[in-house]
């Protein structure tokens, strides 16, 4: 039985970086920092690679967590900071927030590069952008404006049998 999802892991050229954004500027907390040397047949089957080590953070924010690798062997290949979000694979992962404009002015100041500020849709019930963080990884910003909508995380729908 799934369960949901857990975590999202990145693969990054500088752990210290990466983690430090995530913690200091998106407010993620730091739950476990540590890796692994070479030579462990164990991981080496579990990640399909030969001979690897890694340092490695997982970090909780809200209702999942990030976690974060920087390969020392075998090295990563560099990836285009400004992919596109329509090549195949990883294109962005969501940031719940509230009051999107005044996170949108924080992330800025601290460095965040956006496509564009969050636009407003008349009526609509979401509003969102994309940004990128220090490695190019793209992570949207997202508000939901009813709390009974389908996608919002704190929903108070109420239906046949009353509130749930």
């Amino acid at each position: 039985m799934i369960r949901g999802i857990h975590h999202v892991a990145i693969s990054t050229p500088n752990l210290a970086r990466i983690v430090s954004f995530y913690r200091d500027v998106i407010g993620a907390e730091v739950v476990y920092e540590g890796g692994w040397e070479a030579g462990s047949e164990v991981i080496d089957t579990i990640v399909g690679l030969s001979g690897s080590h890694a340092k490695q953070a997982m970090l909780k924010l809200g209702n999942a967590y990030l976690e974060f690798f920087e390969y020392v062997t075998p090295p990563g290949a560099t990836k285009d900071p400004k992919y596109g979000v329509n090549d195949h694979g990883y294109t962005h992962f969501c940031l719940d927030v509230k009051d999107i404009d005044a996170e949108y002015t924080r992330l800025s100041a601290a460095g965040v590069t956006f496509n564009c500020p969050p636009p407003k849709f008349e009526g609509g019930p979401i509003r969102a952008t994309y940004g990128r963080d220090p490695d190019g990884n793209v992570l949207e910003l997202q508000e939901i404006f009813p709390v009974d909508h389908d996608f919002a995380l704190e929903q108070t729908k109420v239906g046949k049998q009353g509130l749930s």
